[in-house]
């Protein structure tokens, strides 16, 4: 029997991409993805290809929002096992044309998102003496390139919260973990680059295993931080 079977695991931004590759992941592992985000419908067809599944909408930058969902998952099931902050969003474009509301935008989503997320599922979690939070951070944490300031700042940002979570968690017996990820193949990239090489980039499911991987380590082990990048990844050495 899998560790995760049973598990209840609430992953932001479900309904596609990397959330999506997560949720079946978990789900073939025998654990109940919580499918949160705000496209509900696509939201609604994955909860309901998985069976088991809830699917929810969400606003991971709306504290009523938030706490509507963890409530209701905690109303439901009555715990939360693990939390994925898979939700992610990025606006490419020179300082100079960014405006303070794509900044916010982004900072809201890939920053004040997890924080809000970390932050509800916490007490519940240091209740029970258990608990795992996985923040999905970016090769974008640890260096920089152009017209990607509002993602770089929220991502170094993502990766400080990460280790400042980790530190007060695990003497609750909360796991933290900020998963540092390579390009993927996903809309996220071949939306804002259509011709983008997608050789240089790794299916979402290797990322998603990754993500399994550190929620099945055992109770006394803890992973801080892991990077999982493509074989041909260009922004990495």
């Amino acid at each position: 029997m899998s560790v995760l079977e049973e598990k209840v695991v609430l992953v932001t931004g479900g309904a596609g991409g990397l959330g999506a590759a997560v949720c079946r992941t978990l789900s073939r592992e025998g654990a109940i993805p919580v499918v949160a985000d705000l496209r509900i419908e696509q939201t609604q067809a994955l909860a309901g290809e998985l069976g088991c599944a809830f699917g929810v909408a969400l606003d991971v930058t709306d504290e009523t929002s938030v706490a509507r969902v963890v409530d209701s998952t905690l109303q439901r099931y009555g715990r939360i096992d693990a939390l994925v902050n898979s939700a992610g969003v990025d606006v490419t474009l020179p300082i100079e044309k960014l405006s303070i509301a794509d900044f916010d935008r982004v900072a809201g989503v890939n920053l004040r998102g997890p924080f809000l997320m970390s932050k509800a599922v916490f007490e519940p979690m240091k209740a029970r003496g258990e608990g795992a939070i996985v923040n999905i951070v970016s090769t974008a944490a640890k260096r920089a390139w152009a017209e990607a300031s509002a993602y770089h700042a929220s991502k170094w940002g993502l990766l400080g919260l990460s280790h400042a979570l980790h530190v007060e968690g695990r003497q609750q017996g909360i796991k933290v973990t900020a998963v540092i990820t390579g390009g993927m193949r996903t809309p996220f990239l071949f939306d804002r680059f259509p011709d983008i090489d997608a050789c240089t980039l790794q299916p979402p499911e290797n990322v998603a295993e990754t993500v399994r991987f550190v929620l099945c380590q055992p109770v006394d082990t803890v992973v801080p931080e892991i990077t999982v990048i493509p074989m041909k990844e260009t922004s990495w050495p």
